[in-house]
């Protein structure tokens, strides 16, 4: 469970750009973030994934994040995944190899050096990419990938490393429908299954409304919505 309040996040020497934000999320749940352009979306997530500073209360699962910012931050990012647009994966590395690796926060530097691995997390590897239907692609290397595929490898990597929590900024951007509703598909049954929190930002509000638990609606840095998942009203659209 993770409970945030009065988020702010002020730019040095500049205009606030998140203000006083609170809410809770809890597990199992998939959250969207959606609001116009400029309005704060991709800062709050990397303000929960500990890669901006920022003030105010953030408790995960009972830990107070802000009492104790290095082991918090430390904390944040091993159970944390921050998920970007484009995947940040290795191109030249197979589907398999970049999930038992993992991401630099996710894996001790002596094994992304060596790429060593146990045959248990081979086995896990394994078993996670073919939760995300890409069994048949795991040894084939993913600069050969579309954008959809390298999103589930990502997703696919995140979990197998221990993340609780995925943090996912515009995944379908730039994918074509179909992708973009199986990436979100993913995204929902493994919430579900899986038990993880799931807080992504859709700049489109449609998929919000599909496949979100919540809808958390930004505008000028303020938390203006935070609805069950549901079709907006369009007085809720033109607060955006």
């Amino acid at each position: 469970m993770i409970k945030v309040k009065r988020m702010t996040k002020k730019i040095p020497g500049g205009p606030k750009v998140l203000s006083d934000i609170s809410f809770e999320a809890f597990n199992g749940e998939f959250i969207a973030i959606t609001g116009a352009s400029g309005s704060g979306k991709s800062m709050l997530l990397k303000c929960l994934a500990m890669r901006e500073p920022w003030t105010g209360e953030y408790v995960v699962d009972g830990e107070d994040i802000m009492s104790n910012k290095f082991m918090g931050t430390r904390k944040v990012r091993r159970e944390f995944a921050y998920l970007e647009e484009k995947p940040l994966l290795s191109p030249n590395k197979t589907a398999l190899k970049n999930v038992l690796i993992g991401s630099r926060y996710q894996t001790p530097l002596w094994r992304m050096a060596t790429g060593m691995v146990r045959n248990d997390d081979y086995m896990g590897a394994m078993d996670m990419i073919e939760k995300v239907g890409l069994l048949d692609k795991a040894r084939q290397k993913t600069d050969k990938m579309s954008g959809g595929e390298k999103q589930r490898v990502a997703i696919a990597r995140a979990l197998v490393h221990g993340a609780k929590v995925l943090l996912a900024d515009e995944p379908v951007s730039g994918l074509d429908p179909h992708a973009a509703e199986e990436i979100l598909k993913d995204l929902k049954a493994l919430c579900k299954q899986q038990r993880i929190i799931v807080i992504c930002v859709l700049h489109q509000a449609d998929w919000a409304e599909r496949f979100a638990d919540r809808i958390l609606g930004l505008s000028g840095g303020e938390l203006v919505l935070d609805v069950r998942g549901r079709r907006l009203t369009q007085r809720e659209k033109m607060m955006l």
